[in-house]
Order: C-alpha cells, then sequence, then structure tokens
C-alpha cells in the first residue's frame, strides 16, 4: 500500500465524518424546527408530547452518529496502515 493509498484512506474518513457531523445538526434543526413553536401546533399536547413522533430527525442524528464511527473506524485504519509500511 503506498502512502497515496493512505492519504486516500484519511480523506475518506475525515468525509465520513464531516458527513455524520452535517447528518447530526441538521437532525437537530428538523427537531427543533417541527417540536419549536407551539403556536403554530394543532394542539399543545402534540407540543408537549412529542406525539405522532417523526423519525426523520432521530434517523438523521443516528445516520450521523454511524457515519462517524465509520470515518473514525476508516482513520484508525489508515492510521495502523501508515505505522505498518512506515516500519515495514
Amino acid at each position: 500500500m503506498t502512502s497515496h493509498d493512505l492519504i486516500i484512506m484519511a480523506i475518506i474518513g475525515g468525509i465520513f465524518i464531516l458527513l455524520g457531523i452535517i447528518g447530526i445538526l441538521w437532525g437537530r434543526k428538523e427537531e427543533s424546527a417541527y417540536y419549536g413553536a407551539v403556536s403554530e401546533r394543532i394542539d399543545v399536547r402534540e407540543f408537549i408530547d412529542h406525539n405522532p413522533l417523526r423519525p426523520e430527525p432521530g434517523a438523521l442524528k443516528i445516520g450521523g452518529k454511524i457515519c462517524i464511527t465509520v470515518g473514525v473506524v476508516i482513520l484508525l485504519i489508515a492510521g495502523a496502515f501508515s505505522l505498518w509500511w512506515h516500519g515495514a
């Protein structure tokens, strides 16, 4: 594995981490936009109970966490290969 391959792996890991952060922030924004204002709700119970539940914000946040995990794993693999490649 050449050093260019390691750089590419590190870039891919960084992209996954960046996409994960974007997903988490987007999920928080969607959640706060939906549950944010009482005056726009049909009734106050929907605001208080968060019912009906909307899976989209939670899915975005979970997907973001998965992306960050995958990105960290890819970065760790690239680092391990780099240490192994330079050590050999």
